[in-house]
Parts: C-alpha cells; structure tokens; sequence
C-alpha cells in the first residue's frame, strides 16, 4: 500500500515492535515522527528515515494521529496524561492507535476518558513478533470507535494484511492476552517437543522439517523453531514481556474464579528465566532452559 506524499503520523515508543511498525509504514510512504526515552532507539529510527523529535510536544504539534508501542498500560497513562504526556501539549491528536499490550479494563477507562475530550482512542493490539510485524505478516486487533477505525485504516492496511475490528474499548487488549495464552504454549510446547527429541537422540535440524510437516504443525515452529536449534536468542519478542502478559492473563482469570493450570506452569518458568536474569532474551529461550534444567 502506497500513501499520498508527506502523509504524517507519530510513534511514541521505538522499542522492538515499535521500531518493526516503523519500518513498515516508512516503506509505505508515510513521514513518520517518532519519540523514545532512550537515544539509542532514537538513533535507530533516525537511520530508517523516521524524524526523530526531542519531546511527545514536537509529535503533536504536526501529528493529528499518534501510534503507541509501550511495555504496559501504566507507562500507556503516564504518556497520555502525565506532566509531559499528550494532553499536556498545546495541539491534542485527532487518534491514539495504542499497539501496546495492555491491561482491558484499563485500556477502556483510557477510552472513555479520551473520548469526553474528543480524541478518538483505539486498542489496537499486534499478534505476531517484531520479526513478522516487519513482513507485515501479524494480526491487527482491534477495540474502539468503528467511525474512527475506518477513518485509520489505512494505517492499519500499511503494518497488517489482517485486520480484525473487534468493537468496543477494549476487545482488541482482550483478543491479545487470549491470543497470547495460545501462542505461548505453542512456543512452550515446541520447546518441549524439540527437547524430547533431543532426549532420544533425533537430530533436531532433521528433526523441525519433519515436525512442520505432521498435524502438530503451529506457526511458532516458522518463528521460534530455527531460533531454539540454532540457540540464536536475539529477541523479537522478550522473555520478560511475555511474563507480564501471562501475569494480566492469571489475574483475569483468577478474578472469574478460573483455573488455567497450564499457564500456570509457563509463568513460573519464566519468572524463573527472569529471576536467573535471562529476561531479556527472546521467548524461545525457553528451549534452552528446559535443556539445562536438572530433575529435583
């Protein structure tokens, strides 16, 4: 998808996948401005063509419609209604596209907030690694004002080939932490499965091609799998993001009086990567972790 000429829209928060969405609306056309605490990061959108600006004010000032790519709702908050945050600059946006992974009720108590002052404020959640958002190849899920997501879709089109709009406030935070469970324990379970294998003296370079081929087939297996054999853990997602995810996922379910016994079992394995200090590493990391833990 090519857009009109100077078409502009901002980013705040350039970190994996923010950096990934970057990249596929500059290649779009779009004069993408964009802002992050850490002048690495800045630095890195810089050399993609993006126009990096010293503060949130500067994005404003030209950008009726904002992207935001965060770790979690309260740094979501501290951005929209902090000291220094989006209601604080002199021009408001039009639109806030909020891609972080975030808390459901909170995100629409964001939107029912921003909607009394006219800003039209979507949950618009991205299945789907840094590594597939740059190939467009992740899923956009989307809460909100219908009007206002017809009016970006174009946005939408430009980092996604699917797009689901999913109705109210909130629906897309939703979809993401269910989805997420899902994509969690595929990862889980490829990790297990490979290490079985390795168990019984498969070699798992032979071993994957077979694996794809068979009814167990997941698309964790095209993204983690080549990570986890060839113990390559560059993160395009972190250990430690998804163990947040999984922390909102346990506390909404333990609200209803439910049980998800085998997220469960995930998150302590990686509150234990993170306490051994490998939560930064990317989720498939887990691979190696099962291969060197010892039986109590």
């Amino acid at each position: 998808m090519i857009v009109s000429e100077g078409e502009k829209a901002g980013i705040i928060g350039i970190g994996l996948a923010g950096i990934a969405i970057a990249e596929t609306l500059i290649k779009a056309g779009y004069k993408l401005l964009g802002y992050d605490i850490r002048k690495e990061r800045m630095e890195l959108f810089a050399d993609l063509g993006g126009t990096a600006v010293a503060s949130i004010e500067d994005i404003t000032a030209e950008c009726p419609r904002i992207i935001l790519s965060l770790f979690d709702t309260d740094t979501v908050k501290e951005v929209i209604f902090g000291e220094a945050g989006l209601l604080m600059a002199s021009s408001k946006p039009n639109y806030i596209i909020d891609t972080t992974t975030g808390d459901p009720e909170e995100t629409k108590r964001i939107a029912e907030d921003l909607s009394e002052k006219g800003i039209a404020y979507m949950d618009a959640t991205l299945s789907g690694s840094s590594d597939q958002i740059r190939k467009r190849q992740a899923v956009f899920m989307v809460g909100g004002d219908e009007t206002a997501f017809y009016s970006n879709k174009d946005i939408f089109d430009a980092v996604s080939e699917k797009t689901f709009y999913l109705g109210a406030p909130g629906n897309g935070a939703r979809a993401k932490l269910a989805s997420n469970l899902v994509l969690g324990l595929n990862r889980m379970a490829l990790a297990e499965g490979l290490h079985f294998a390795e168990i019984l003296g498969l070699n798992n370079h032979e071993f994957l091609p077979l694996l794809k081929a068979t009814p167990a087939y997941s698309v964790a297996m095209d993204v983690k799998g080549e990570k986890m054999i060839n113990a390559d853990y560059t993160p395009q997602s972190k250990v430690c993001q998804h163990s947040k995810d999984l922390d909102m996922i346990l506390h909404y379910a333990k609200a209803e009086g439910k049980d998800l016994p085998m997220t469960q079992i995930h998150q302590s394995i990686l509150k234990d990567l993170i306490d051994r200090g490998d939560g930064d590493f990317d989720s498939s990391f887990v691979f190696q972790y099962l291969r060197t833990k010892k039986v109590n």
